[in-house]
């Protein structure tokens, strides 16, 4: 059974799906106060916090990161809202079992912003990624995709509801892909 852990920068609605569905044997939030914490707590899951200011420098707080894997024998990383890019020493020990999922349709509109880039070009669709991550933002090697249409109904809020009603129903299909046991 593969072990896997999520880490979340913010409201964590993505790792509620992922925890509905899969066993996580612990969420991670490079912020104290995120919300996923919270979710976490109401979920049952362990949950750990620590912050990159914490430390002396950001390969020190991704040792951290690594060392918190290593010792609960984590075989994948799902990140999933994670705002950090993800640094060398992370990636040395965990390169090709780290999965992001991004909103947007890749290679169109990586980074941090990729509904309101996407809306801002006003592209006829967009879509949802998840992809390995590798030493790029948003380039790692394309697991999945699937487009969402822009309606002409649609508002900035709307159309981000859309992809990530999307992303509920994707990365729990990419995990069962990837050999995850469900719950």
């Amino acid at each position: 059974m593969k072990r896997i852990a999520v880490f979340a920068s913010g409201s964590g609605s993505n790792f509620q799906v992922i925890a509905e569905n899969f066993p996580v044997v612990f969420v991670f939030s490079d912020h104290r106060d995120a919300y996923v914490l919270e979710r976490a707590q109401n979920l049952d899951v362990a949950s750990y916090a620590f912050e990159l200011k914490e430390f002396d420098n950001k390969a020190a707080y991704e040792k951290a990161l690594v060392d918190l894997l290593d010792e609960h024998q984590i075989d994948l990383v799902c990140l999933a809202g994670y705002m950090k890019i993800v640094g060398p020493t992370l990636l040395a020990a965990y390169e090709g079992r780290i999965i992001n999922i991004h909103p947007a349709y890749l290679s169109e509109f990586p980074g941090a912003h990729g509904i309101q880039d996407a809306w801002d070009a006003g592209v006829a669709e967009s879509g949802v990624t998840i992809h390995y991550v590798d030493s790029g933002v948003d380039t790692g090697k394309i697991i999945h995709q699937v487009r969402v249409p822009r309606l002409e109904t649609d508002t900035i809020e709307t159309f981000e509801t859309r992809i990530h009603e999307a992303e509920y129903k994707l990365y729990p299909q990419v995990l069962k892909e990837l050999g995850v046991t469900e719950r």
